[in-house]
């Protein structure tokens, strides 16, 4: 017999709930596992619906959230769950999906940058709204000590909020000093702080005029700019970082007892590893067990999955697609193929940075301009009138009317614009310098596989079978995984075709899938197993029973608007060029289809890389059209790049441009928008040219008081904003 414990009385709950609460310490509270998958696939609201619903279904899965723009879903469930556990659940709802590693992912999670200067925006404007109150009672004619009153309380409210909003002038500025440089920061901090003291000053002195206004006002619309040129930055990530994020965190090693779960940089050379179907390989090695079909699409641009047997090399980043494998690793960790593929894309974009915008252009004629005239007035006032007060004043002036304002806008406001009309013909731009670069394009590059076609085939002679043959052929695709199975299920059930009623269904791997049906063996795959005769085309064959076997054709269906953007592009003048690593066969004839002059079939990732670079060293300027993993360092190395929102999210992110619909039809039209950009880019360094040769001797003659300085400084950026809208 037990007796029941009771704790002793106590006036401390405290120490009632002491014991409790430390044991609750000492249990150890299992962590929920975290899993990140991308989506290439996805495109719509319904596509996210339809993963998170499969995912959620399963008991296992405590939550899952897809993100439609990034083209991913982050998930959390049990412990014991893996991403071997997951994928089939979103493959069978129909989508692709690969597990990323969250680590390498986790220095793109935050756009902090952008909140910052967002904030910085945000005081900058309340503070000017707040001053120019002030300013409207001064300028309608306060006087004395009303009027000082009022400058010391815009004094106030401009000092902490230009400290804090203009920081990231006065950074860059002290940079490019620290460098023996000169930027465009340079003169717009110098602007600032002569325009705050020579305001303190003055209100010191009971002066009239006071520029806090100007300063403030600069500092709100040189923010605003500056904002706006972020944010056609943020969508871009570091290419090199997403296609690492692709590499498999763990693999299966086979050891003397059993099968061990480690992490790839576990991996050694000489590591047996074993690969389930569905799985993705670690390392780049050779198969000494197994025989399996592997899709190398996304590193290759190969349509049809290539046999592997013992003996056969694999490389990082393939998945296997019907039968496990054992491989024993030949290179690991930096030394894979998919490594040393990101290492090409950041030699690329290293590369690219050294494409100098047309506003840097700008600031290296404006900057020391600036500088110079206005030392020029301030010496010039101070020899002449003998008064330092004076000759502050007129250099705060030009340096405040010579407007870094209106050029700090005349980029930004511009390609704001139009990024805006390209979005609305399905076209994201990611990068500042896209449009300028895109506007000097010449020549045009297509990847062929997922970008001109569809990057899935489509059986094209199901009309040359019966019903029942192809309710067979049904029966046995349905068993397998392979590409042309799928696509020949998809055709079946929307033809209205059931599943024959077949059994023994057994699928040989790397071969085909077999079973028996009504008696007879019925077989479905590739022409030497079935009996067939190997054909140029794409096919699978279909045999029943000792009748001669049948050949089911597939073509890789053409994407919508391919024809008619490569037509235009060649309308326009410009030279197009088809890159693939499919074969020379079907590289052929989609390049006769379109009637493309220039094609290269079974292009390696460095080789499109290296044609890019031979076309960019005689003078082309080039679009790189392309969405697999062997596209990324063409994309990369291009003049600029376009990635369809179907392509996997490496080459999305090497990319400048995202073209977010099925059809390739708007791209031509984007290259016009680019050029019309480029084109008011001008015209507004015109307008800010013009205005600065009409202002700044008004300026240099003293002739401009605060009042003026500031609305001459707003007007301008308000042109340039109006003549940037255009593009709408």
């Amino acid at each position: 017999m037990t007796a029941t414990m009771r704790p002793p009385a106590s006036a401390c709950p405290a120490c009632v709930a002491a014991p409790a609460a430390q044991s609750l310490a000492d249990m150890e509270v299992p962590k929920d596992a975290h899993i990140v998958l991308s989506l290439p696939t996805i495109h719509c609201a319904a596509c996210m619906s339809k993963v998170e619903r499969a995912l959620n279904a399963d008991p296992r899965v405590h939550s899952a959230r897809v993100n439609l723009t990034m083209k991913r879903v982050s998930l959390s469930g049990d412990t014991a769950l893996t991403a071997e556990d997951v994928i089939p659940l979103v493959e069978a709802a129909g989508y692709e999906a690969h597990e990323l590693d969250t680590a390498a992912l986790s220095a793109t999670a935050t756009d902090r940058a952008g909140r910052d200067l967002l904030m910085r925006l945000a005081v900058a404007g309340f503070a000017a709204m707040n001053v120019m109150l002030l300013s409207v009672a001064v300028w309608s004619g306060a006087a004395g000590e009303t009027r000082d009153l009022f400058h010391w309380i815009s004094a106030l409210i401009v000092l902490p909020a230009v400290a804090f909003s203009a920081q990231p002038f006065f950074v860059n500025a002290w940079r490019a000093l620290a460098a023996r440089t000169l930027n465009m920061d340079v003169p717009i901090s110098l602007a600032i702080l002569l325009a705050v003291v020579t305001s303190l000053w003055e209100t010191s002195l009971s002066g009239e005029h006071a520029y806090f206004d100007a300063a403030i006002a600069l500092t709100f619309f040189l923010l605003t700019g500056r904002y706006l040129d972020h944010r056609t930055r943020s969508v871009a990530r570091s290419a090199a970082e997403e296609l690492a994020a692709l590499e498999v965190p763990r693999a299966w090693r086979v050891t003397d007892t059993g099968e061990e779960q480690v992490s790839v940089a576990d991996l050694r050379i000489g590591d047996l590893i074993r690969v389930r179907p569905g799985g993705r390989m670690p390392v780049d090695g050779e198969i000494v067990e197994g025989t399996s079909e592997r899709d190398r699409s996304l590193l290759t641009g190969e349509t049809l999955p290539v046999l592997g047997t013992p003996g056969t090399a694999v490389s990082a980043g393939e998945v296997n697609l019907t039968g496990p494998l054992t491989i024993r690793a030949s290179a690991v960790g930096r030394d894979t193929s998919l490594a040393r593929m990101a290492d090409l894309v950041a030699i690329a974009e290293s590369g690219r940075s050294r494409y100098t915008s047309l506003a840097d252009r700008a600031a290296r004629l404006y900057a020391p301009g600036v500088h110079i005239l206005s030392a020029l007035s301030f010496l010039g006032w101070l020899l002449y009138s003998g008064d330092l007060r004076t000759a502050l004043n007129i250099a705060a002036a030009v340096l405040i009317i010579t407007c870094p304002c209106a050029l700090g806008l005349a980029v930004p406001a511009v390609t704001t614009a139009a990024s805006g009309r390209l979005f609305r013909k399905g076209l994201l731009i990611k990068d500042a310098t896209a449009l300028e670069r895109l506007a000097q394009v010449d020549t045009v590059v297509f990847d062929k596989t997922g970008t001109l076609t569809a990057g899935t085939p489509e059986p094209v002679n199901l009309d040359a079978f019966t019903t029942a043959d192809l309710a067979i052929a049904h029966a046995l695709a349905e068993g397998s995984a392979h590409p042309l199975s799928r696509a020949l299920t998809s055709a079946a059930r929307a033809a209205g075709i059931a599943p024959a009623q077949v059994t023994g269904l057994t699928e040989s791997p790397g071969y085909g899938t077999s079973a028996t049906w009504q008696g007879r063996e019925v077989r479905l795959g590739r022409a030497a197993w079935i009996g067939g005769t190997a054909t140029d085309q794409t096919a699978a064959w279909l045999r029943i029973g000792d009748a001669p076997p049948q050949a089911l054709l597939f073509t890789d269906r053409m994407r919508d608007g391919a024809a008619e953007a490569v037509a235009a592009f060649r309308q326009a003048g410009m030279t197009v060029v088809l890159l693939s690593g499919d074969t020379a066969a079907a590289v052929e004839s989609l390049a006769r289809r379109l009637d493309i002059a220039q094609w290269m079939a079974e292009a390696l990732p460095q080789d499109k890389a290296a044609r890019i670079e031979t076309l960019s060293k005689n003078g082309a300027k080039v679009l790189m059209v392309g969405d697999g993993l062997n596209d990324t360092a063409a994309l990369t190395a291009a003049h600029v790049s376009i990635s369809p929102a179907s392509a996997l999210d490496a080459a999305r992110v090497a990319s400048d441009i995202v073209l977010l619909g099925q059809s390739l039809a708007p791209l031509p039209e984007a290259a016009t928008t680019a050029r019309k950009a480029v084109k008011r880019i001008r015209e507004n360094f015109t307008i800010a040219t013009w205005y600065n040769l009409i202002a700044v001797p008004l300026a240099v003659a003293g002739l401009c008081s605060p009042l003026i300085a500031a609305l001459a400084m707003s007007a301008s950026s308000v042109t340039v904003s109006l003549n940037a809208l255009r593009l709408r």
